[in-house]
């Protein structure tokens, strides 16, 4: 959803069904290093702090097949300190780590070997033990032998433990398809600390604990997505749903492909996509902007400028052609997922899109009443655009009330996307769906890292700027950009249906009498 600032105190003034929103700018000031690193400054007095962050304009699509999971996995690394924090002996942390590099590379080797074995049909389970040779289990113990001796020479978690002694609060980090975030909330007298901290950990890091921190990432995997009873299903979904595009794999990766990540493709990565050219800071809070972009230049700048830039995504989605399908069983109430591609970030029918899921969303939309409160075929409803950096999509899920069928469902859906594609919205529909955009965009930009966080997405899929244009362009939506976008988008051939009916056990024959 876009968003839009109102000064604190700002009041909406409803008459006659209308909403009086003043065109309001939220004050960024953007300013440029010499390495091409990129700053958002936003001065707010309100509180003396400052929510400071920064986005590296990476994420899973980004990645290719070998490396999925990358960019989740350097949203872990990022905490495991610089050359200076996170050891108590930072030369012979840089030994141990180079000792493990050497083990981890013969490991390969005889990886690759069990591999090709299974291939051949010699072995049956890569993950079986029982099927490791004696040279990869010696290697094994080596490896771990040097992780227990790294665990010695760590300082547990220091990062965390500088920013909270200096009273900072909210460290954070989130990685989507698209992009990675990292923020925080200072002091306004730390915000020295936080420049020295950010900086370091971009000029000088240490990727302490790689493999056993992808170890890390691969149990986190397992707890979100396997051990959910539609995790994997919707991993399915999405791919497919994305055909050629990279959004088919999960941002978390592929389990093959993280357990087999090396920190020197790692490295790579980083050198590319964590380099100035390819970040931009964010502050936004008590502070004034030339001394903060004197602090930043003097952190900053001494990050030298990447090599190359970041290559270009270039993969695009095949038009679909056909209706696609998945039916499946799965550990939950029966379900439906439909999914439509659409647009992506900032293109001008995301706007209608969006106005369009309002009306067909929350309690008062027209899938609940249509759905849920009327003839009572589902239990809830849900619907929302996903417009991305590179695409998008549009997506309505239910759950089934039973004894109810998620064809039911569906023909009730469709029945209410026909209805918008034929009838105009009316006025006080429009209106009233406007007001509650607007109002809900203030609400969620009346905070320093409200406002952050914000900024951090818009400049991550592709435009700041849209914090102070999107509220006018969802006011400018007519009932017949509705219509027509709904015609466009919401077609049989550009649709894909995944089906969940409860999994059922099927019932043991009762013993026989003196068995």
């Amino acid at each position: 959803m876009k968003n839009i600032l109102l000064p604190p105190g700002t009041l909406l003034f409803l008459a006659a069904g209308t909403l009086w929103c003043p065109a309001q700018q939220v004050p960024v000031q953007e300013r440029q290093l010499d390495n091409g690193l990129r700053v958002l400054l936003v001065e707010r007095h309100d509180e003396p702090s400052v929510s400071g962050g920064w986005v590296a304009h990476v994420g899973s699509a980004n990645e290719r097949p070998g490396i999925t999971g990358m960019a989740h996995l350097f949203e872990h690394m990022m905490f495991k300190g610089t050359r200076t924090i996170g050891t108590r002996d930072y030369q012979r942390d840089q030994a141990v780590i180079q000792r493990q590099e050497e083990v981890r590379s013969a490991i390969r080797e005889e990886e690759a070997k069990l591999r090709a074995a299974w291939r051949r049909g010699e072995i049956d389970d890569l993950q079986n033990p029982d099927h490791k040779p004696p040279p990869l289990r010696a290697l094994e113990r080596e490896f771990d032998a040097l992780v227990a001796e790294q665990r010695e020479l760590l300082v547990k978690n220091e990062f965390d433990r500088i920013y909270t002694t200096g009273g900072a609060s909210g460290m954070n980090a989130f990685t989507s398809t698209d992009l990675t975030g990292y923020f925080i909330t200072v002091p306004a007298n730390k915000l020295e600390l936080w420049a020295w901290m950010e900086s370091e950990r971009l000029l000088h890091p240490v990727f302490r604990e790689f493999y056993s921190e992808r170890d890390v990432v691969f149990e986190e995997r397992r707890m979100r997505t396997e051990s959910t009873p539609l995790g994997r299903f919707d991993e399915a979904f999405d791919s497919m749903i994305w055909t050629s595009h990279p959004y088919q794999w999960p941002v978390g990766g592929w389990p093959s492909d993280i357990a087999a990540i090396s920190k020197a493709e790692a490295d790579t990565f980083f050198a590319t996509y964590y380099a100035p050219q390819n970040i931009t800071l964010v502050l936004v809070g008590d502070f004034e902007a030339d001394a903060a972009m004197r602090m930043i230049q003097r952190y900053f700048g001494r990050i030298p400028r990447g090599p190359r830039a970041a290559p270009d995504l270039v993969t695009s989605e095949m038009p679909q052609l056909a209706e696609r399908r998945m039916n499946a069983q799965a550990e939950t109430n029966p379900r439906l997922s439909i999914a439509w591609h659409t647009v992506p970030f900032g293109h001008k029918d995301s706007y209608a899109l969006n106005i369009l899921s309002q009306i067909l969303a929350t309690r008062t939309g027209r899938l609940y009443k249509g759905l849920v409160l009327g003839p009572e075929v589902a239990t809830e409803v849900e619907a929302a655009p996903d417009s991305r950096k590179w695409a998008g999509t549009f997506v309505i899920s239910a759950e089934v009330r039973e004894p109810h069928t998620p064809h039911e469902v569906e023909q009730a859906i469709n029945a209410e996307l026909e209805r918008l594609k034929r009838e105009p919205v009316p006025p006080d529909e429009l209106q009233k769906v406007k007001n509650n955009f607007a109002a809900y965009e203030y609400r969620r930009l009346t905070s320093n890292m409200s406002i952050l966080i914000q900024l951090i997405f818009y400049d991550g899929l592709g435009d700041w700027r849209e914090i102070n244009t999107a509220g006018a362009k969802h006011q400018a939506v007519t009932a017949e950009q509705i219509q027509a976008v709904a015609a466009r988008y919401f077609t049989a051939e550009n649709r894909n249906v995944a089906t969940y009916t409860r999994k059922t056990t099927e019932a043991q024959p009762n013993p026989s009498p003196g068995s």
